[in-house]
């Protein structure tokens, strides 16, 4: 009689399960972001955005390629370069400027409108209509966020607002075509990482030397806040996000960077500030928001709506994206 040696493999784990891992490690990339508000205004020198926004971009992109060894082939150098400028290049010193120039309300109470500017450009690029459950919760989320951090002290910058709406546009536009584009065959987050930092930080640097000129003065404190910002926040936050986007639902993905502010929060009552009862209201609400929008909706109505699919009709049916597109979805 014959008996196999061989060890039963391991169960796998629920679709459910799987997603909400997926949905634990995309979350550490928004999580590390909100950490660049204090390193900027307590660590780098200031008015370098540009030179601040390059060196979190180019090293760790040239290093990813070194690692990976992998270029872009065919039509994916521009579709590399357009998602470096909008993910990187774009997004990095308006990020910048808008800490710099805002206070720190302000600019996360801009930054968690993200959610509500994908799904308008879910519709126009993907095709996909938004579930009326996420978008109420994407403004719960900005509420919430709004009732954290805002007070009477927030003073409003013309040019930081901008900066902070240009930033959350680039970045939602970002989100909406890396869904769109997905990956190229036999390339992972880390490849695709590589090649925006790369492009981003080379769009930065014939700007940085243009426009802010010789680099400042980097003492121990700013070398350890560009170094934490160009790994943790810039590499490793790159590659998990980028890694999220590809597996989970765009109105699932995006409302994650309701992270930044809280994580924000947070390490500022760590540091000692306290939260008013309105603001600890504000909290949970945001991260309600946050969980909310990771839920499949339910279904109310039990009909189906008419033309294209919502968002949650494909998540439950297995549609892609590309199939949306294609047209093979009447």
């Amino acid at each position: 009689m014959h008996t196999s040696t061989e060890r039963a493999p391991d169960p796998p784990r629920t679709p459910y399960a799987q997603q909400w891992a997926t949905v634990a490690l995309t979350a550490l990339a928004p999580a590390s972001w909100g950490t660049t508000y204090v390193v900027t205004t307590e660590l780098l020198p200031p008015g370098h955005p540009l030179f601040a926004g390059m060196l979190r971009a180019l090293p760790g992109g040239l290093l990813a390629l070194a690692i990976t060894r992998v270029l872009p082939r065919g039509d994916w150098w521009w579709k590399a370069t357009v998602l470096g400028a909008f993910n990187i290049g774009a997004l990095y010193p308006l990020l910048f400027v808008a800490a710099e120039r805002l206070p720190g309300g302000v600019a996360a109470t801009i930054s968690a409108t993200q959610p509500l500017m994908v799904a308008g450009l879910a519709v126009a690029m993907l095709h996909v209509r938004p579930t009326a459950w996420r978008l109420t919760w994407g403004v719960l989320g900005v509420v919430g966020v709004g009732l954290v951090v805002l007070g009477p002290q927030a003073g409003l910058d013309a040019v930081g607002v901008l900066a902070g709406l240009g930033g959350t546009a680039t970045m939602a536009a970002g989100i909406v075509l890396t869904k769109r584009w997905g990956l190229p065959a036999g390339v992972g987050p880390l490849t695709l990482a590589g090649w925006q930092l790369t492009a981003g930080g080379l769009l930065l640097l014939p700007l940085t030397l243009a426009i802010e000129g010789a680099p400042p003065r980097i003492d121990a404190g700013a070398a350890g806040g560009y170094l934490w910002l160009g790994s943790v926040g810039g590499l490793i936050a790159s590659t998990l996000w980028f890694r999220g986007i590809g597996k989970l639902p765009v109105g699932a993905s995006a409302p994650l960077v309701l992270l930044s502010p809280l994580v924000a929060t947070v390490i500022g009552v760590a540091l000692g500030e306290s939260l008013s009862p309105l603001q600890t209201f504000g909290f949970v609400l945001a991260l309600a928001a946050l969980l909310a929008a990771q839920l499949n909706p339910p279904n109310l109505s039990g009909r189906r709506a008419r033309g294209r699919p919502t968002e949650a009709q494909c998540e439950k049916s297995g549609l892609r994206d590309d199939h949306i597109r294609e047209g093979r979805i009447r």
